[in-house]
């Protein structure tokens, strides 16, 4: 899927303007990106870098490149977490010299501080739940500190990436959207938050780094949400790198100086099916849909093959967890049989009807998003070749959210893919659905399924592999006997760079969240200069 765009990995953007040094070693490097959002905020207990991406916070953990399923290495940790026997207690030593962007000394108590913020329910973290299985955090000594599980948790790792805020800054009470944090980051991390204004968010290299000052001293990153302006300025000179839908990439592949390169993710496309509609929360209606798309074609014409359809939200890259029987064939004939069966009869107009009630829904999508458009119009095309109207809307984010519940939406996931349960929790247990548990994303189709449940409680409290195996398969299985939603492709992430000057860019498995922190520029922090 990549193709050549990985060759460009190996030396990349800068040196060249609009944003880079030129021979003088005085001169700060710089690079320019546009991305197409602004960061909410910057603050690890609101959400941010919680997935290992961040410029300005380090974790105790940090992901390490490379193809596949991403191992991890010691960040803020002097080493890897090890668990007791019980796998309920895990124990982190500390790295030892670290300073806080504000000149303080990192220790325990600052990670002891961070954890229990999120866990506050006075904070009203919107990550907590992400954290429901820490019932304590402690310090014994200043360089180490423990995690006290409710009940043993196998990939407790990978929620070591948190950001680590200083205890300092976390000690007023109140909720995590109105900490000072939020616009006035002090983290440990690569780079400083010099300047936010307007269209833009200027960082700048931290000098006294842990793991030395990085040689890319000054990243601007503009915000330009259409993606059509951005391919045109990118085009026109205007920047170093930019993140772009698939088929607007591929028509900047052979402008001079530019390099389309592809990065694997675990992103999938997919359309929420509301439970309580009596259209999409008919099972029938959804295994038909499940049928009637073509994912293959949307790959092919939407994505110009810069993905993999998708029929779970699991990726082959989890490895044994992957259950390959668990697919949907593109069958039309089938779709029609399973409606026909259920009591949906074709209308005059080719519309099926049962009881009074027009085989009809409303599909939302973000108009910024083109390629979301796109895959919404292919959806809604195969829905109707088998009696199903799909009515599409273009919907901007605020009155997106509180619509999920009721209104089907084309939607992302795959948000901290490391590890199954971090994948799949939060996507699929019927817990999401109880008032004020969760975010409107967690679950948006307000399934219940108890097999689901179970197989998902199973796989998240052994520590044996063999158990974990077998439990997200079952998963899997009867995702596919009872699908909540529509999985349509797993997206490859699509990056636009000006060539020359650096080398150190490493490919890595991305999350649905994306953009230049991710990218060839996850690890801008490693980069030096070629020659």
């Amino acid at each position: 899927m990549l193709g050549a765009g990985l060759a460009a990995l190996a030396v990349l953007t800068g040196c060249t303007a609009p944003g880079s040094a030129g021979d003088d070693p005085a001169e700060v490097a710089r690079l320019v990106l546009a991305d197409a959002y602004e960061p909410e905020a910057f603050n690890p207990v609101a959400g941010h870098g919680e997935t290992g991406a961040s410029k300005v916070y380090d974790g105790l953990v940090r992901l390490a490149g490379g193809s596949g399923l991403p191992e991890l290495e010691p960040a803020l940790a002097a080493e890897l977490p090890s668990a007791d026997a019980a796998g309920t207690t895990w124990t982190v030593p500390l790295r030892e010299g670290v300073r806080f962007s504000d000149g303080t000394t990192f220790g325990a108590e600052d990670v002891v501080a961070t954890y229990r913020a999120v866990l506050d329910p006075v904070l009203a973290s919107p990550i907590a739940t992400n954290y429901a299985m820490v019932a304590e955090v402690t310090a014994p000594d200043p360089l180490t500190v423990q995690f006290r599980l409710a009940y043993p948790y196998a990939p407790f790792p990978t929620k070591l990436l948190l950001g680590i805020a200083p205890a300092e800054a976390l000690a007023t009470p109140g909720p995590a959207e109105e900490s000072p944090l939020n616009t006035e980051p002090v983290g440990t991390g690569p780079y400083l938050l010099a300047e936010r204004r307007g269209d833009r968010t200027v960082y700048t290299a931290n000098p006294g780094y842990w793991d030395g000052e990085p040689e890319v001293g000054e990243l601007v990153v503009v915000y330009v949400p259409d993606d059509n302006t951005r391919a045109q300025r990118m085009a026109g000179g205007e920047f170093d790198g930019t993140t772009l839908p698939p088929l607007l990439a591929d028509t900047l592949a052979g402008t001079d100086g530019l390099t389309v390169v592809g990065h694997p993710s675990a992103d999938t496309r997919s359309v929420s099916l509301p439970a309580g509609d009596p259209v999409t929360g008919d099972p029938a209606v959804r295994l038909a849909l499940n049928h009637a798309v073509d994912r293959d074609a949307m790959v092919a014409s939407i994505l110009g093959g810069h993905g993999v359809p998708a029929s779970t939200p699991v990726p082959e890259v989890l490895g044994d967890a992957f259950e390959p029987a668990a697919t949907f064939d593109h069958d039309p004939d089938r779709a029609r049989q399973l409606l026909d069966a259920a009591g949906w009869v074709p209308g005059p107009d080719g519309v099926r009807v049962r009881d009074g009630v027009r085989a009809e829904f409303t599909l939302m999508y973000f108009p910024e998003e083109t390629l979301r458009r796109d895959l919404a119009q292919a959806f809604a095309s195969d829905a109707l070749a088998v009696g199903v109207e799909v009515d599409l809307e273009a919907v901007d984010r605020p009155q997106f959210r509180p619509r999920i519940p009721v209104d089907a939406g084309l939607l992302g996931g795959g948000d901290v893919p490391y590890d199954p349960d971090t994948l799949l929790y939060a996507a699929l247990h019927s817990v999401y659905t109880r008032d004020g548990v969760g975010g409107p994303f967690d679950n948006p189709s307000d399934h219940v399924d108890p097999e689901v449940d179970a197989a998902l409680d199973a796989g998240r409290r052994s520590s044996d592999p063999a158990v974990r195996t077998a439990a997200y398969r079952s998963v899997q299985r009867e995702f596919v006997a009872d699908p909540p939603a529509v999985v349509l492709v797993f997206l490859e992430h699509v990056y636009v760079v000006r060539d020359g000057g650096w080398t150190g860019a490493e490919e890595v498995l991305e999350p649905h969240s994306h953009g230049v922190s991710w990218g060839p520029w996850w690890n801008v922090r490693e980069w030096r200069r070629a020659g």
